[in-house]
């Protein structure tokens, strides 16, 4: 079997945090945004990561692309790890992995042009590369992501939220890069245009061969695209497999109640099906609950729960966080 292009082991971010009115003298809190998550990307696949928003899908992402410093673990890329490195090696990687973030209009610099917007990881990476290659290489890709090349001096307020994001895409893809990280790459933008970049990623991924993470807490739009699917609560991993497979039959109590609130474009069956919500809200992260971090509002939750942590386990292609699951929990029909 090839080695995975990513291999993220037993992942931690930690953040101190001072809390209002302490003393100076005072040892800061600790909230654990990602705690011990490990997975794996291989080439040409779509991992696709979803929880609550607070559930530390994006810390992972940013550990991963490096913005945030991974308190223990291991990040390996193509066997390489990227934890251990200097700032000065691990730039020569950073070509191979790129971010697609959020907010299309927010992650563009309002006073460069489209061009230059674009072409500026290339410039960082390759500053010798000739100007005239380099307006080559722009409009090339502007032409993949379906932006005309003409637009080329316009600025990022002159276009829509989805040409933005075409935008964002088109910047992220000049260096070629071998994993593409999308952040919830479509939750701002309307359902008819969000249908559009998820194929337009589609399409880019077959033609380059790319590996992407897709980070959503819509299960509607990760089930379409994900190969895999990894299910995030509370900093931890609590459920992972192929995506048809989870989706049709998924393990952990919390995975079910996901699936549950995605609502069925049929009005009739909508109507009959009977959708509990999970009680209570997702807990802070700087006071979790003690042994499993679900239990506050998971339907089979037992005494042990309060005292012993779920250990992850695999039994075929899937990963498990719940020594009670499979079984089957009534959320949902």
């Amino acid at each position: 079997m090839n080695q995975p292009l990513l291999e993220a082991t037993d992942v931690e971010v930690i953040f101190p945090v001072a809390g209002r009115g302490d003393w100076p003298w005072t040892p800061p809190r600790k909230l654990r945004a990602v705690s011990g998550v490990s997975v794996t990307v291989n080439e040409g696949e779509t991992l696709g990561i979803v929880g609550e928003s607070g559930s530390g899908k994006s810390t992972l992402a940013r550990a991963i692309i490096g913005t945030v410093k991974a308190s223990d673990g291991r990040i390996l890329w193509k066997g390489d790890d990227l934890i251990g490195m200097t700032p000065e090696t691990r730039r020569a990687h950073a070509k191979d992995f790129q971010m697609v973030f959020q907010d299309p209009l927010a992650a563009l610099n309002p006073r460069m042009t489209v061009g230059q917007i674009i072409a500026e990881p290339l410039t960082t990476h390759f500053p010798n590369t000739p100007k005239g290659e380099v307006r080559e290489k722009v409009q090339e890709i502007m032409e993949k992501v379906g932006l005309l090349p003409n637009l080329v001096n316009r600025y990022p307020h002159e276009f829509s939220g989805g040409q933005c994001q075409r935008i964002g895409i088109a910047r992220a893809l000049i260096l070629r890069p071998k994993l593409l990280i999308c952040d919830e790459p479509v939750s701002a933008l309307d359902v008819s245009v969000q249908a559009q970049v998820i194929n337009l990623l589609k399409d880019i991924q077959q033609e380059f061969r790319l590996a992407i993470i897709f980070i959503a807490h819509d299960l509607s739009v990760v089930r379409h695209v994900s190969d895999r699917i990894a299910v995030m609560y509370l900093g931890r991993l609590v459920e992972e497999g192929p995506g048809k497979e989870l989706i049709s039959d998924p393990w952990h109590p919390y995975t079910k109640a996901l699936i549950a609130s995605v609502p069925v474009p049929d009005p009739e069956v909508e109507r009959g099906r009977h959708r509990a919500a999970l009680p209570g809200e997702l807990p802070s992260p700087l006071a979790p609950p003690s042994g499993c971090v679900f239990r506050t509002r998971c339907p089979v939750a037992r005494d042990s729960c309060t005292e012993i942590v779920p250990e992850r386990r695999k039994e075929g292609t899937r990963m498990i966080a719940c020594p009670f699951a499979p079984e089957e929990v009534p959320i949902g029909n």
